[in-house]
């Protein structure tokens, strides 16, 4: 298994930027995806960005242009840069990780970092 910390989350005016990190307690080279997800209260947690083992990314329609997922193998960290931020970017984010090992899968997740995007 793998534990996921979140970090780098907090409050920020409409249009400012945060990046936030996920760090990994193993590697992550042969995770078959990494992602970031975000949840508000009252709604669905949905899929903000995911990013696979060979480097594809695929974002969530809300977020494309402005938010940029990147992964760094060697400090086994998972990276959100978050631009252009707007309210409805406020949530909590969760790391996961998407593990696939022959037929079967695993899924973790993280604590989870407060986003607010408020002025």
């Amino acid at each position: 298994q793998v534990q996921l910390v979140e970090s780098g989350g907090g409050l920020v005016q409409p249009g400012g930027s945060l990046r936030l990190s996920c760090a990994a307690s193993r590697s992550i080279f042969s995770i078959y995806a990494m992602g970031w997800y975000r949840q508000s209260p009252g709604k669905q947690r949905e899929l903000v960005a995911t990013i696979r083992s060979g480097g594809s990314s695929n974002y969530a329609d809300s977020v494309k242009g402005r938010f940029t997922i990147s992964k760094d193998n060697a400090k086994n960290t998972v990276y959100l840069q978050m631009n252009s931020l707007k309210p409805e970017d406020t949530a909590v984010y969760f790391c996961n990780a998407h593990l696939v090992l022959g037929p079967a899968e695993y899924d973790y997740w993280g604590q989870g970092t407060q986003v607010t995007v408020s002025s």
